[in-house]
């Protein structure tokens, strides 16, 4: 990823972050199965553990935030990379779930399984 790219992606999940909302759940619900393949599937486990944050009502909203606004990058067909680029087309999104995952490292680590 270019770094142009990198700071394109930064920008517009910092954006879905800010914006996270009830309605980005369903987006999110609607298309998240369909996003297991490629460099996604080999880090499902952390997707699924920031699914798993969102669902839980007793998680601090401002982690549910960085979560949604992880996974709504995820399932967006707009992106820094368009995700039907060959190879590259989902390693902005493994860049953004990876970002996250970090940031939410302490509060995340109960979600996983």
């Amino acid at each position: 990823m270019t770094e142009d790219e990198r700071k394109k992606s930064e920008q517009m999940f910092n954006e879905f972050s800010q914006n996270a909302s009830s309605e980005d759940i369903q987006k999110i619900a609607s298309k998240l199965d369909d996003m297991k393949r490629g460099p996604i599937a080999e880090i499902w486990h952390w997707v699924t553990a920031l699914w798993n944050m969102i669902m839980d009502p007793s998680a601090a909203w401002t982690a549910k935030a960085l979560a949604i606004g992880a996974l709504v990058y995820l399932v967006s067909p707009i992106d820094a990379i368009p995700d039907l680029i060959p190879v590259l087309g989902l390693t902005d999104d493994v860049g953004v779930i990876t970002a996250a995952v970090g940031a939410l490292a302490d509060a995340l680590s109960k979600y996983e399984k």
